[in-house]
């Protein structure tokens, strides 16, 4: 019973691959490739201009963005919307809070979480952070530096 239904599977699979193989195809767009020493360049660049953040933009689109970020210092409570973003730690450690809600001092003072969960985030992790989540880096252990990937697409209501 088995070899009855393996043969005719099999045979099917590979006539589907074959005819797959022959038909027309579209020729797609090439991979976006940009070098490593261009990015850090911009990244150092960007962090003479503003030490407190340096950021190297690797591309824009309408669905994402993608960039390499430095911090030196903490910073201010933000949300994104829209945007769930991606952050991958590649060098340094930092404390990461996210969650809970953003409480807006007066004066004009950056914001900060109430109520979030913080993380020390270290080189190789990966935090996801959804949309209109609050997120902060509240403590920078000399620098932290992640690739930040941020999809813009749209979330059902």
């Amino acid at each position: 019973m088995f070899k009855q239904l393996v043969k005719p599977t099999l045979a099917g699979f590979v006539m589907l691959a074959l005819s797959a193989a022959g038909s027309a195809q579209t020729p797609a767009v090439p991979a976006l490739y940009m070098n490593g020493t261009d990015i850090a360049t911009a990244l150092q660049k960007a962090l003479q201009e503003r030490p407190g953040m340096g950021v190297s933009t690797i591309t824009t689109t309408d669905h994402y963005r993608i960039n390499l970020i430095t911090r030196t210092e903490p910073a201010g409570a933000i949300v994104h919307r829209p945007g769930t973003e991606l952050h991958f730690i590649t060098e340094g450690a930092a404390t990461l809070v996210t969650g809970g809600t953003v409480v807006h001092p007066s004066e004009g003072a950056p914001g900060t979480i109430e109520g979030g969960v913080a993380q020390r985030v270290t080189k190789g992790d990966a935090i996801l952070v959804p949309e209109g989540t609050p997120h902060q880096y509240t403590a920078v252990e000399g620098s932290v530096t992640y690739l930040e990937v941020r999809f813009n697409v749209p979330v059902a209501p």
